[in-house]
């Protein structure tokens, strides 16, 4: 497939303008943040439907708790390393504990702000967001599942917290005309020798690792987990018990997100390995996002080599 020349972003952008259209209790909440998330074009076409609270994340979560409460649907766009860790209190308590129907979208994830350093990635997001009781964790692939998510999204009630990149990332789908549902994983790919499971944009990564693998003669599965919350385990063991190989793969810490995921669900099971393909416990090195995939082995080329070493191991 071609490159994608359209962000993630830039597809949510798209479905809340359609599906705010239809529904006027959908409202977008920035935090000095609309350029940032691409939603420029939501505010010219619906600008009644779109609140600008400023650099305040603690203040713009209680506010779109109120809001939802009020009836509203409220969509909240903040950069994801702001949202996640200045705001875990107001997304605890006045979302999750209060059960209200808030949309909690960190946008430029991971390592998306690259040469800002380590105050500008959110590489605890999912670690924070996965502990929290009532509170689903989302992360899509391309633009195709961020259409087929934020649809999803604007007809759930549930508490969301959804975790979005900033560049423009490669089609991993053809199109969006494919059955989604939140908590189901999507097998990408079949094979027998190893299973690659990923989630958000390392999906592409996978994906991308398993077409050099397969011209090595080796047949590898791979798996979008594009919840953490709720946990498809079913297809997890499904796959993990064809191959007894996996490698997990994600832009975050190696503690505590899709890796640990993954673990907690083999851990009762035996004969089937697993190693956790992620960014190492440290302040990373200054560079742009693939420059980063390159260096930590989070790039198709590096997967691929991590996958022939531990299926030799």
């Amino acid at each position: 497939m071609g490159k994608n020349n359209v962000a993630n972003r830039q597809a949510m952008c798209e479905i809340l303008i359609e599906e705010g259209t239809k529904n006027q209790a959908i409202t977008v909440l920035t935090s000095d943040s609309r350029g940032s998330a691409s939603l420029a074009d939501f505010a010219r076409t619906l600008p009644k439907q779109i609140v600008e609270v400023g650099i305040a994340e603690q203040n713009i979560v209680s506010i779109a708790a109120g809001l939802a409460h009020m009836g509203k649907r409220p969509f909240v766009a903040s950069p994801a390393c702001f949202l996640s860790m200045r705001s875990i209190e107001q997304i605890k308590v006045d979302v999750a504990y209060s059960n209200k129907n808030v949309k909690l979208v960190g946008i430029s994830g991971g390592v998306s702000y690259g040469a800002l350093g380590m105050s500008h990635h959110s590489l605890q997001d999912i670690a924070v967001a996965r502990a929290i009781p009532n509170l689903q964790v989302l992360l899509p692939a391309d633009r195709f599942e961020t259409i087929q998510m934020f649809k999803a999204l604007a007809q759930s009630d549930v508490p969301a917290y959804i975790r979005l990149g900033r560049n423009p990332v490669e089609d991993c789908y053809a199109s969006a005309d494919y059955p989604f549902e939140i908590g189901k994983a999507v097998e990408m790919r079949s094979g027998e020798d190893i299973t690659l499971i990923a989630t958000g944009e390392t999906v592409r990564q996978a994906l991308d690792a398993a077409e050099i693998l397969a011209e090595e003669g080796i047949k590898a599965t791979v798996l979008n987990v594009h919840s953490l919350k709720p946990f498809d385990s079913e297809a997890v063991l499904r796959v993990a018990k064809k191959t007894g190989i996996v490698v997990t793969v994600e832009e975050h810490s190696l503690y505590n997100g899709l890796g640990a995921a993954v673990a907690e669900v083999l851990a009762a099971e035996t004969g089937i390995r697993q190693k956790i393909v992620a960014f190492p416990d440290e302040a990373l090195i200054t560079g742009s996002g693939p420059e980063l995939f390159a260096h930590y082995g989070l790039d198709g080329a590096s997967i691929a080599k991590t996958a022939k070493t531990f299926i030799g191991g």
